[in-house]
């Protein structure tokens, strides 16, 4: 084997001091001190936001970890024809930025129920478990039994505001299913699934709550299958028998769900056109579900048959903006996950990307003086950037650099997972494999057939009212207790007294003042007012 070109990592540093990528700009110190400045002064000039948050956007990447969150920007750079590392992903516009810790009750390193249960129901619980406490046990149904726990979705409907979910998964999948329902076993998710001890326990399957246990106003998603008579077939792929209902007690919920909106104008679709054709200003309920189980990628999606994870957001956020006690809306990137698993980080980076543009059209619709944006992860994957690679190269690439095997790798790699390849004893020759395919599975040290997730901490960033507590690290089940108290809903209101009293103090100061000194106006006399206000903030 030629080993000419291969670059030790001392070589490699001598030949980035002689071929910097720099610009002009960026080798000038004035460069960086000038941008540091405005970002200085960008912090200073920043207000703490202490109004009431009428609505709650939670934006949710499942396994969307540090390393996928900065590859992501690198790719979303690059996909503009940039080198990618110094790109400002909306996500990065976020004043407010914390941590967040994922371990279960019962594990290290956790899975999407119980960390679903942690961020919107506020307590921790053990894996596998969604919407109980840790007293219940995976998969024995008579232990969930007293220990329901509820949801921030709940808390917010219960005080009169609409509330949706979103997400690129099936709608029944661990994160959405957290938001509305309480199972020990996150695989119930219909009736077929259930063991024999779960139904003489009288244990319902995930599916069925999504009816009965609290009224949502926007559903989008996948998991057609779940909600039809078993061998019922499925609109778009009539032929395809995994794609047929699997329902064993007969129940069509689809059609009874219908059937509980009488009198409101509720709509179901399954394909884009009807999508597109829904008036938002007409439509009271929305149920859409685009596909038997979870959603395309969102590289393999048409664009024909399904619209993308922004559009669906624009949707839902235009539905439920009608009711004037505001909302809450949870959206899941659900799918980044499902491609880290298959080792694929194309797929999971692209995912990301995806997302990253749903919170870029939901700040195009709110108001952040009223509308609490958070954005973050339920847990990470062994997920890596490494070797070296030169500025502005795809992240998608080889690294410059060889192993002591004299062989490549690639800049992103997995710890685990079925990227784990030996031939003749030797990792794989990549050098005339095409890295940047969005169906390259990607290097990985430990052979698993699905890579496991991380138990890293993962961020949280928050803009909007109150986001400031959410700076600092905490545990998971801290989110929804944060968010809660800004929106003032749940057991928490102080947050929602102490407003009222400082209008009330303002009023009050308003009247004083201008009979104080009427001459003067009432404009000196709103302007002191609202100064002592501000003090009382």
């Amino acid at each position: 084997m030629d080993t000419s070109k291969v670059l030790t990592p001392c070589s490699l540093l001598m030949l980035l001091a002689l071929s910097s990528t720099a610009t002009v700009e960026e080798e000038s110190p004035e460069f960086w001190r000038s941008q540091a400045r405005q970002t200085l002064q960008a912090a200073l000039n920043r207000n703490t936001n202490t109004n009431v948050a009428k609505n709650i956007v939670l934006f949710l990447g499942d396994g969307m970890g540090i390393t996928t969150y900065t590859a992501a920007r690198i790719l979303k750079g690059q996909m503009q024809n940039q080198s990618g590392e110094e790109t400002v992903m909306t996500m990065d516009t976020f004043p407010y930025v914390g941590l967040a810790k994922t371990y279960s009750i019962d594990f290290q390193i956790p899975d999407s129920a119980a960390t679903a249960t942690a961020y919107l129901c506020g307590v921790k619980t053990n894996l596998n478990t969604i919407g109980v406490s840790a007293a219940a046990r995976n998969g024995v149904c008579k232990s969930q039994k007293g220990n329901e726990v509820t949801s921030i979705l709940k808390w917010a409907k219960d005080a009169g505001k609409a509330v949706g979910i979103v997400t690129t998964t099936r709608v029944q999948h661990a994160t959405p299913a957290t938001s509305y329902a309480h199972s020990a076993s996150r695989k119930w998710y219909s009736d077929a699934d259930l063991p024999a001890s779960a139904k003489s326990a009288n244990c319902t399957d995930i599916a069925s709550q999504l009816l009965s246990n609290t009224d949502i106003d926007v559903i989008i998603g996948g998991g057609r299958k779940y909600m039809t008579p078993r061998g019922t077939r499925d609109p778009e792929y009539p032929l395809d028998y995994s794609s047929r209902g699997k329902r064993k007690d007969g129940r069509h919920l689809i059609q009874e769900w219908q059937s509980m909106k009488a009198g409101k104008v509720a709509r179901y679709v399954w394909n884009k056109t009807d999508f597109d054709a829904v008036d938002h200003e007409k439509t009271d309920y929305l149920m859409a579900l685009f596909e038997p189980g979870d959603l395309r990628f969102d590289v393999d999606r048409d664009p024909h048959m399904d619209p993308s994870i922004a559009e669906t957001t624009e949707k839902a956020i235009r539905i439920l903006s009608k009711n004037s006690k505001g909302f809450f809306l949870l959206v899941e990137g659900g799918r980044i996950d499902q491609a880290h698993h298959a080792g694929r980080g194309s797929m999971a980076l692209h995912e990301a990307v995806a997302l990253d543009h749903a919170v870029a059209k939901a700040l195009e619709l709110t108001n952040e003086k009223e509308t609490l944006t958070v954005v973050t992860a339920d847990h990470s994957h062994p997920f890596v950037i490494n070797g070296y690679p030169f500025r502005g190269n795809s992240i998608l690439g080889k690294s410059p650099l060889w192993a002591k095997d004299m062989l490549p790798f690639t800049t992103l790699m997995y710890g685990n997972g079925p990227g784990h390849k030996m031939v003749g004893g030797k990792r794989p020759d990549i050098r005339q494999v095409d890295t940047k395919t969005n169906g390259y599975v990607q290097l990985a040290a430990v052979p698993m057939e699905s890579d496991t997730h991380g138990g890293e901490d993962v961020v949280i960033l928050a803009r909007g009212p109150m986001a400031h507590l959410l700076q600092g690290v905490h545990e998971q089940s801290y989110i929804p207790h944060a968010m809660a108290y800004a929106a003032c809903v749940g057991a928490d209101r102080t947050h929602c007294a102490t407003n009222r009293a400082h209008a009330v103090a303002g009023a009050t100061l308003m009247a004083a003042f201008s009979k104080a000194v009427p001459p003067l106006g009432s404009t000196l006399a709103m302007s002191l007012s609202v100064a002592m206000v501000a003090i009382l903030n």
